[in-house]
């Protein structure tokens, strides 16, 4: 049976790369290559940003922490996401779609100058590098776990290599389209997986169980606790969730290439609106799915502990019930949807990356603009180099310790205030030149390094004063603040320009709104 079960995993990895490809096409042009000549549909673009932010500790560790006393809170925190993609839709994808740029980063060149492009292009392809290489050992951690189940003993290593060398081989060849399409593809099986377990579970424990659960006080949806020591470190203290929530999916969705690209993709503006505020409605009914999945486990296995059920972490809860729970063939699925959100997560941030570095770092060695050939073949080839720095880097953590969920976690404080805060001080700051940008920006990465990895508060736990650390959300909104702190008291030592640089859509020179320019990746729009 388990063996049944293999070949359905072994099946979907082939089939995967296959439909990848077919789907993508032949890719001809650079643009092609990184954003589908903005031919993509906005559905589409809109799942592949979901399945892009889902990784596998996601989906196993939702209902885990579910389970486990955290409740409804990722529903909660969804909320935020949903108001803090509203916002990007509103102000920066304009300025994206309008410029004609493949890259969030060309706006800052357009804006600022070179300098700024290029440094907060390196500053997102190594933190990306550091983020996803973590996030790919940490992802090899539960697929050992099954694959140990169906009999298959593999090392780390050797499950990084496989799912990279599989995934590469649509990304190398398909591009974004074929990035967009899987990541599609994927997140229809994980979340589809989610939903048979909710039907496959409220069959086993009937309504007045789930009824049961939820009626505990276990599976609230709000933290109403507004202590402020709680609200500062607590990711799911209401205020935290909602406020903090969207200054953070305004830097995760409005400054990080990795997502940005994937609405650039779109067919207009108004899909690269629908794409991005739709993947917000999508994540959070994602979250109330595996959520729920949580409720419904702790109602079937009668509210046990993990250590009574033979587990040893609440990450086990999941992957358990999908082979032990669940008929064969549909466990082989689910367990082939996990692989889907390593996968996923993945193929987008080499596409991403590969943007990043020949759009905004490569380009600004040329003096010239390069053929279409030239830049395609770049784009391959540095998507190529990237798979292999972040499977080495991975294999490489594989020898270490430490908590790699929480590792992967803290990466994003210290560049994302960064990162939005230059957008940020480049719409709202108008005397603010490229130096004023560059000095706020490095300040702003060596304060916020300090901060992650200095600053604690104390919290009560039971009975004890515990120095903890402050909340991913605050992280963000304290880097945008000493960014546009910063920027602005600079742009006071200097005259302000003397002619208007930048229009009311961010561009220079008074662009025309439909900005279709070149359509080259080297061109985007203008610069100062």
């Amino acid at each position: 049976m388990r063996r049944l079960d293999l070949v359905v995993v072994v099946v979907y990895l082939v089939a995967i790369a296959v439909i990848g490809l077919r789907l993508a096409g032949r890719q001809r042009t650079a643009k092609d290559y990184f954003v589908g000549e903005g031919h993509m549909p906005w559905w589409t673009v809109s799942f592949s940003v979901v399945a892009t932010e889902t990784s596998v500790l996601t989906v196993i560790s939702v209902p885990g922490g579910a389970y486990s006393g955290q409740g409804f809170g990722n529903v909660e925190l969804a909320l935020g996401y949903v108001i803090g993609r509203v916002v990007v839709a509103t102000v920066l994808i304009p300025l994206y779609k309008r410029g004609g740029f493949v890259s969030a980063y060309q706006y800052l060149g357009s804006r600022f100058g070179l300098k700024l492009q290029g440094l907060a292009s390196v500053t997102f392809v190594f933190t990306r590098l550091l983020a996803e290489g973590v996030r790919l050992f940490a992802s090899a951690i539960p697929i050992k776990l099954l694959l140990d189940e169906f009999g298959v003993h593999s090392s780390y290593r050797v499950i990084i290599i496989v799912l990279t060398v599989i995934t590469v081989v649509y990304t190398y060849l398909g591009g974004i389209k074929a990035v967009i399409w899987t990541d599609a593809i994927q997140m229809g099986l994980y979340l589809g997986g989610a939903i048979l377990t909710i039907a496959v579970l409220s069959g086993h424990v009937g309504g007045d169980g789930l009824a049961g659960a939820l009626h505990t006080g276990h599976f609230r949806l709000f933290d109403t606790n507004f202590d402020l020591a709680h609200i500062l470190t607590s990711p799911f203290a209401l205020p935290t969730a909602i406020i903090g929530g969207a200054i953070f999916a305004m830097a995760s969705h409005g400054s990080d290439q990795l997502i940005v690209q994937r609405v650039l993709a779109t067919r207009s503006l108004r899909d690269g609106q629908k794409a991005m505020i739709a993947s917000g409605v999508f994540v959070t009914l994602q979250f109330a799915a595996f959520s729920l999945v949580g409720a419904l486990l702790w109602s079937y296995n009668q509210g046990k502990g993990f250590k009574d059920l033979g587990l040893t972490s609440s990450d086990n809860l999941y992957p358990n019930f999908i082979l032990h729970g669940l008929p064969v063939v549909i466990s082989g699925l689910l367990v082939a949807g996990i692989l889907g959100a390593a996968m996923g997560s993945l193929s987008s941030a080499l596409n991403s990356m590969s943007n990043s570095t020949v759009a905004d770092i490569i380009h600004s060695f040329f003096r010239s603009t390069p053929s279409e050939e030239t830049l395609l073949k770049l784009a391959r080839v540095m998507t190529l180099v990237w798979a292999v720095l972040m499977a080495v880097f991975a294999c490489a953590f594989s020898a270490g310790t430490g908590n790699v969920y929480l590792t992967g976690l803290t990466i994003a404080g210290y560049t994302y205030g960064a990162l939005l805060g230059a957008f940020l001080l480049g719409r709202l700051v108008k005397r603010a030149n490229e130096v004023d940008s560059m000095v706020a920006f490095v300040v702003t990465v060596a304060v916020m390094t300090y901060i992650v990895r200095e600053v604690k508060i104390d919290v009560t736990v039971a009975g004890a004063m515990v120095p903890t650390a402050i909340a991913a959300q605050w992280l963000v909104p304290i880097g945008v603040l000493i960014t546009l702190v910063v920027g602005g008291v600079t742009s006071l030592l200097h005259r302000a320009p003397q002619v208007a640089q930048v229009n009311e859509v961010g561009l220079p020179g008074g662009e025309p709104e439909s900005g279709s320019g070149s359509g080259r990746v080297a061109a985007g729009a203008g610069r100062e």
